[in-house]
């Protein structure tokens, strides 16, 4: 999360196309650490080699915790993008050894969603708060007088 706190209402930036990506994994056996483990580390690389080559697509990621549960929400510029990352160098030996070491056994499992976006479907809120989600991921716009509701925030796309 960003560290600058937004004092009033504001909304992602409108008209964007762009592709959601969720991407996690859930611990299904916590002693078998040496299985889920390796899963749990292998995004690192991955999120370091898209941080720093921006031209691969991927705007933006928040990552939520759960009690067996870790799940990252991607934002990418578009699925084309993300789908060539899919068979890139970085997450191909990942998922080359995933399937090595961790697939056939049930102590971890493994899930992705990926949604398309088209401008004039999402619609956002925040308040007090730093740029979050969507919001970091394409930018921040205020909350105008014809957008107070999640209706009028969508129309207005």
């Amino acid at each position: 999360m960003g560290k600058k706190l937004e004092q009033a209402r504001f909304m992602a930036t409108h008209g964007q196309e762009m592709t959601v990506f969720m991407v996690g994994m859930r611990i299904n056996k916590f002693w078998a650490v040496h299985k889920w483990f390796p899963v749990f580390m292998a995004m690192g690389p991955m999120l370091r080699e898209l941080y720093t080559h921006k031209e691969l697509g991927f705007l933006s990621t928040e990552t939520l915790m759960g009690w067996r549960t870790v799940t990252l929400i991607q934002y990418w510029n578009s699925k084309d993008q993300l789908y060539a990352y899919a068979k890139g160098q970085e997450h191909m030996k990942a998922w080359k050894n995933f399937y090595q070491k961790a697939a056939k056994s049930e102590a971890v499992g493994i899930f992705h969603e990926t949604y398309a976006v088209a401008p004039g479907t999402y619609e956002t809120i925040y308040n007090r708060m730093p740029a979050f989600g969507l919001s970091k991921a394409i930018g921040v716009q205020p909350v105008g007088k014809k957008m107070e509701t999640a209706s009028d925030r969508l129309k207005a796309q």
